[in-house]
């Protein structure tokens, strides 16, 4: 305000407008407002002061910016600009009333290469000539001039505020270390090194990029490679802005590749532009290393946190009730890879259901009082379990459609052989964890650990349930990946499509079940052209991500003839769903309506006698009662029958006299 006061004098001066007389005690206060003296009685450089020597502005050009911040901040300004233009409309400066009032003005202060445009200080508004144009200053600035501390507009719905939550594991910190050190040592050079964050887990990334920028006194913010914009001026706007935004708050950007197309040549280039022009602290997070640039680039392998540590973060943000949790943390390690952030929200959903959640980065107070007894301790691992599915769960969702399993052991009617198979696949998941680690397996190398599993057999005969009932066995997410949607003509996509599905299921571990494995798999052993081959790389992908995948893996197939022996030999459990006999056919007719549905007259021996699928007995079941419904009536044989001839004509099958008689 006092620098304010002088240039408002000096244009007073100029216009031969005197302010009125001061009384005595405003002289005084005047006395003390001297722009030297009050800056001198600022324990830091005020904003006016250390703006014009960050942008290297010259005394004029600060004038102008002053000149400009007036009418924001100084009512009498705005009278002055009026007069000067004989215009009542026009309360804003030009750069003809800075060069005539200044005695040091000169020209190129508003050359689009000097600080004033450069940096976007300052706006010209439209008019007719370049010297009588209105001038503003840009909000940002304005705000930064009068020590409100914000973020640009236009920054903002382009980044996002990233801060360190809780304490890294150590195995992470010494990466946030090594990296904090690579740009604490670029002080005084003209661009900081491009830091490369490689790995497969986002939230450790940003942890490490946070932590990093943190031990520096720097700021972060995120960016997706998604948003950054690809026109020439927009992103040239940005570049300058955040430029301008790393030197008022002294700030590092994270920009996240994971989500890029590599068909995107736009894209590329925006993307490449921004990396080599950003002087600022630039981070970038990329699954596998990208090519080196013009650029010092520097990478870092960021790993996901060892059991170990995840245990020790558990045992942090749990505290005292931890002691409830003896054996259960072990069983959470294993089947979860959550970042440290992600294990601190779990612990803050499950002990504070009211949302009052722990401190970051230390324990969860009063955690002890949420379980008592045996029972207690059970109902905290069990909301604990379901906690840690939901922070697995975003990174799937985008990739997968999730399903709710539904059915249990009583709802599968399949042969005993089959139910032997399945119940294995259960007992191979639970104990292996004891068998890979406490007995030693995993230690002979991580190919073949993987638990997948093949169900073959025609559409609706159970394929689907059996992975519901699984889920169910084992408290598991369970996720359908239509393979047929995956698999592209494009070299490269259908491993790149896989390669997302299975990183985002390595923190949940669920099942992941690959419908239609048709659309990739076939006997191909034979390479005849250039799509064979590629064909068998994308199966060999897929086999190899299945056989180290610490969840389920299952294949769906209607055609298991069609698969290749070679590969079914890599594939743990085979389980045949053969289509239903008649015993089985009208065990499913007994079990296909819920206890609430009213029936009457239902002929159960006669009903197995349709050669059916279980899916297609649900559906007629389901038609059936939709009739029943509608004329007010119990489920009758009548309406079977109809429901039945509807399902058979959607299905193109013919409906014989032999499957239907007797039932009206």
């Amino acid at each position: 305000m006092a620098a304010l006061a002088e240039v408002r004098t000096a244009l007073e001066t100029f216009l031969s407008r005197p302010e009125a007389p001061l009384a005595p005690e405003e002289k005084a206060t005047a006395a003390q407002t001297r722009p030297a003296e009050v800056s001198a009685s600022i324990e830091a450089p005020p904003a006016i002061e250390a703006l014009p020597a960050t942008f290297g502005l010259s005394p004029f050009e600060r004038k102008i910016l002053l000149m400009c911040a007036g009418v924001e901040l100084d009512a009498r300004f705005a009278s002055l600009y009026r007069a000067a233009s004989n215009d009542l409309r026009h309360s804003l400066p030009t750069f003809s009333l800075a060069l005539a009032a200044f005695a040091d003005a000169h020209w190129s202060a508003l050359s689009p290469e000097r600080p004033l445009r450069q940096w976007h200080l300052v706006e010209i508004m439209a008019g007719d000539a370049l010297t009588t144009s209105p001038l503003r200053i840009d909000e940002r600035i304005l705000h930064y001039l009068a020590g409100v501390s914000s973020v640009d507009e236009r920054l903002r719905g382009l980044t996002a505020p990233l801060s360190v939550v809780g304490a890294l594991p150590p195995s992470q910190q010494t990466v946030a270390d090594q990296v904090a050190g690579s740009w604490s040592g670029s002080s005084g050079r003209s661009a900081w090194p491009v830091v490369q964050l490689c790995g497969g887990d986002p939230a450790s990334k940003r942890a490490v990029a946070a932590a990093a920028c943190a031990l520096l006194g720097l700021n972060l913010r995120v960016m997706s490679a998604g948003v950054v914009p690809r026109g020439a001026a927009d992103l040239d706007l940005f570049l300058r802005l955040w430029e301008r935004e790393a030197v008022l708050n002294p700030s590092g950007l994270l920009l996240e590749f994971e989500e890029t197309e590599s068909s995107d040549a736009q894209g590329d280039a925006a993307l490449s532009r921004l990396v080599e022009t950003v002087r600022s602290p630039l981070a970038v997070s990329v699954r596998e290393r990208r090519r080196p640039t013009e650029r010092v680039l520097l990478s870092f392998e960021v790993p996901r946190p060892a059991a170990a540590e995840q245990h020790e973060i558990w045992r942090e943000a749990l505290g005292a009730a931890a002691l409830d949790l003896n054996g259960k943390v072990e069983a959470l390690v294993s089947q979860f890879t959550l970042s440290a952030g992600n294990i601190y929200t779990a612990v803050a959903q499950t002990l504070r259901p009211s949302g009052s959640a722990p401190a970051a980065g230390g324990p969860a107070e009063g955690g002890g009082s949420a379980s008592t007894g045996e029972s207690g301790r059970r109902d905290l691992a069990a909301a604990l379990w379901d906690a840690c599915r939901a922070q697995a769960r975003p990174r799937l969702e985008g990739l997968a459609q999730r399903i709710e399993p539904a059915a249990g052991w009583d709802d599968l009617v399949l042969p005993e052989k089959q139910k032997q198979l399945l119940g294995q696949i259960s007992l191979h998941f639970r104990q292996r964890t004891k068998v890979y680690q406490d007995w030693g397996f995993a230690s002979q190398g991580s190919r073949g650990l993987g638990i997948s599993a093949l169900f073959a057999g025609p559409s609706g005969t159970g394929k689907t349930m059996a992975g519901e009932v699984l889920a169910n066995e084992l408290r598991l997410d369970l996720y359908r990946i239509d393979l047929s949607q995956v698999v592209s003509k494009y070299i490269g996509e259908t491993e790149k499509n896989l390669r997302r599905v299975f990183d985002a299921a390595e923190d949940g571990a669920g099942i992941l079940l690959f419908d239609e494995a048709d659309a990739l798999f076939g006997k191909r052993s034979d390479v005849k052209d250039s799509h064979d081959r590629y064909a068998n790389i994308e199966v060999s992908y897929l086999l190899q991500r299945m056989e180290v995948y610490r969840g389920l893996a299952i294949l769906t197939t209607n055609r298991k003839d069609a698969l290749d022996p070679a590969f079914l030999r890599r594939i743990r459990f085979v389980v045949e769903f053969a289509f239903p006999e008649a015993s089985q056919r009208a065990e499913i007719w007994r079990r296909i309506f819920p206890r609430q549905t009213p029936t009457e007259g239902l002929r159960i021996d006669r009903l197995a006698r349709l050669n059916a699928t279980g899916g297609h007995i649900r559906n007629i079941a389901m038609g059936a009662a939709f009739l029943a419904a509608d004329a007010g009536e119990p489920v009758r044989m009548s309406h079977l029958l109809q429901a039945a001839r509807s399902e058979f004509t959607k299905l193109e099958r013919p409906l014989s006299d032999s499957e239907t008689a007797g039932w009206v």
